[in-house]
This record gives structure tokens, sequence and C-alpha cells, in this order.
């Protein structure tokens, strides 16, 4: 299903993006839904890291559509008027469990945010609009410097949907799990053994300024890699880091056929793209042009928006989570039938996304939220169950 691109990460005194902004991993409910108003978080701090871990659930209640928090109860609290400049929003932490230990706490239906942190709370803003979120590439922010991460979730009438998610950043390590209505339990988002160091030595590792999405702090702690669409923003990424690929696409797609077939359970529904100067056109299967897309830039790639936006409809965006997950994994040139099946040709051409690659090889099941649109194939780290009985977050250690 959809995943919601995270764009909350901005400067404070630009900030516009609003938590609340999130849209449902989950449909929207189902009147016979048994599922209750909270459930069990559980949270087992394996980190091994002595620092004292605070916890936050954030989001947008789904009752009211109102932002806010909600305590370790599941208790829900709105978010008070903010201002300009952002104002301090009230202290929503939760002290987490020490190093070895687990705490439960209940969560409830919301579209939101778990955050944790390590040895500091999070500097949380509001503004007029409502939540200003971390934005760690600007240097100014005052959550650079801290420890951190996130997952995402919707609690609603039809389940539970929980993600691991490196759209943004790859930084402190954790997994999540959901245990089902028949007593099993799914997990996703656990590393390799040595998989945290071996993510950060691969992208050290890959020539054309990847090694520059690291974010060190002054006592030498490795804090974070950025996502590349951040890398390009900032400029620790070249912006022509793609062009060569892009380029080659548009070449390929000039003299034959690119057929995008955008719903697995519609095999029948498929469209057909072709290049025209800087245009691919698609086409339905009646030659009518459904849909055109300008020649992408690295960040539209890598942000999955921009000149390959995904509105929530039943054609263009179909097509451009297809061509965004194509472009990332590369595999637009191999395959001229999208979307790939199998991951076995991801990531093989010498331009691609190197830091999604890196973060996939390094998942013990290979799943991961590495871009926006990574669920394309069935690639994510997501657990889901429509009568969820207890939800897990499991702190892994940082080696």
């Amino acid at each position: 299903m959809p995943h919601t691109l995270t764009r909350g990460a901005l400067p404070l005194a630009a900030a516009t993006t609003l938590l609340g902004g999130l849209l449902a991993l989950g449909s929207p409910g189902r009147a016979d839904a048994a599922v209750p108003d909270t459930i069990p978080l559980k949270i087992t701090n394996n980190s091994g890291r002595s620092e004292p871990v605070y916890v936050y659930d954030l989001g947008t209640q789904l009752s009211s559509g109102r932002q806010g928090w909600a305590d370790a109860d599941g208790v829900f609290h709105a978010w008070p008027a903010g201002g300009n400049p952002p104002t301090p929003a009230p202290d929503a932490a939760i002290p987490g469990p020490a190093a070895g230990q687990s705490k439960t706490i209940r969560i409830p239906k919301f579209s939101g945010r778990i955050y944790f942190s390590y040895g500091r709370k999070l500097d949380f803003r509001l503004t007029t609009g409502g939540l200003v979120q971390p934005a760690v590439q600007n240097p100014s922010d005052p959550n650079r410097d801290i420890l951190f991460n996130w997952s995402e979730y919707t609690l609603n009438d039809a389940g539970l949907w929980l993600n691991s998610t490196q759209v943004d950043m790859f930084s402190a390590p954790y997994a999540v799990g959901v245990q089902r209505a028949d007593g099993g339990t799914t997990t996703t988002g656990h590393l390799k053994s040595g998989g945290y160091s071996g993510f950060f030595a691969a992208l050290r590792a890959q020539p054309g300024g990847w090694g520059n999405l690291v974010q060190t702090r002054s006592d030498g702690t490795v804090l974070r890699a950025l996502s590349p669409l951040y890398g390009v923003e900032t400029g620790a990424l070249p912006a022509n880091v793609m062009d060569d690929y892009v380029n080659r696409v548009w070449q390929k797609y000039t003299t034959s056929t690119l057929t995008v077939t955008p719903f697995a359970d519609q095999p029948n529904t498929k469209y057909y793209g072709r290049v025209s100067g800087n245009v691919m056109n698609f086409t339905n299967s009646a030659g009518t042009v459904v849909t055109s897309f300008q020649k992408p830039d690295a960040s539209s790639v890598f942000g999955c928006h921009k000149l390959l936006d995904a509105p929530n409809d039943t054609v263009r965006g179909p097509i451009s989570r297809t061509l965004c997950a194509g472009f990332n994994r590369s595999t637009l040139l191999v395959n001229p039938s999208q979307p790939d099946a199998t991951a076995d040709g991801f990531y093989r051409d010498a331009v691609t996304n190197q830091y999604a690659r890196a973060v996939h090889a390094q998942m013990a099941d290979g799943k991961a939220y590495a871009f926006a649109f990574d669920d394309v194939g069935h690639q994510e780290s997501l657990v889901h169950d429509g009568s969820p009985r207890q939800a897990y977050l499991t702190l892994d250690p940082l080696s």
C-alpha cells in the first residue's frame, strides 16, 4: 500500500509541514472492526547504551483530525496554539526503558510517529499551523546533535500498520513488530550482525560524495546519514549525481517502449511510455496519452516528487511510483516491463541510489523504506494486522 513521503523535516525558521499531514497507511476503517481504542506497544532497549531513552507518540487523532500527542496510557492531548517564530511544544516525552529492559505503553488510534532519542529530549516547536519536526539537515536545528530516530504508524478500525523508515535518514537502529490475532508475531527492521557500522562503511567507501551524507557529533559519535534527497538539497551530493542514468533511460525509450503495469491485481491495466524530446509520454491500451513526465533531476528521483510527483489518483500516481522505484533501483535500462518482480537486479548500475543500496544490503530480511516508494514490489519494512494484540519497538545495538 502507498507509503507517504515524510517531508516534515524543515528548518525551524521556515517550517510549514505538519506531522498531521501524514496520510494514513491503512484503509478508512470498518464498522465491524474489533480494534480497541488503544493497544499495547512493548518497547525493548537492546541498544547497549547507558543513556536515558525518551519516547514520543505524536500524530493526528483519527476520530477528530486534531494534531497532538499521546501519553504513556494512550490518552490524547491536543497541541496548543503555536506562534511565529515557532514556540516550544509541551513536553511530550515518555521515559523509555533502560538498557536491557522493556517498557509497555499504549498507543491510540493515530496516524503519526513514534520518536525515540538517546541522552537528551528532542526539541519540538509549534507554528501557527501545527507541529514542526526535527530538520537535522539544517546545521542550526536544535536536534542536530541528538541521536534519535522514529517509526511511522497508523492504528485505525481496520488494524495496525507499523513500519521502520529510512526515507529521511539512517540512524539509531530499531525493529518493529506486531502480535497478530492468531497469536503469532511478525517483525521487520533488524539489521544484520555488524549492519550498522557496515552501512556507514559502505557509504563512506562509495565515491562521488556519498560519504558526505554522514553526520557526526563533536565527540566523534556517528549520528546518522541523511537521505540523498537532503544530500542534494544541502549540496552534500552533486545535483547531477543521477544525470548519466536518467540520460541513458531517456535515450533508450526514445526508440523503444517502457511498459508499466502498476497494479499487481490488475495485470491488464498497462501503460506505455515513449520519449519525445524532453518528455516521456504514457498512453493507455487505446493509444490515448494519459500523462507525461519531464526528464527528472536527482531531487525528483530521490524524493519521488517535483518532476516525478505522484498524486493520489489511479493513473499518474501509480505510474510515477513505478518510475521512481525504477530510477532509484536502476532497473529501467535492464527491464522494459516495470515494476520488477524480484530484487535480484536492483542497484546494479554504477549510477544508482547508493544510500538505498547500502540500507537494503544491511537489513536482515532485505526489507526497508529507503526511499518514498520503496514499497513498490513489496520491498518495504512494514508489519500489519487487522486485529493486533500488541505492537513492538525494539531498539537495536549501534554496531
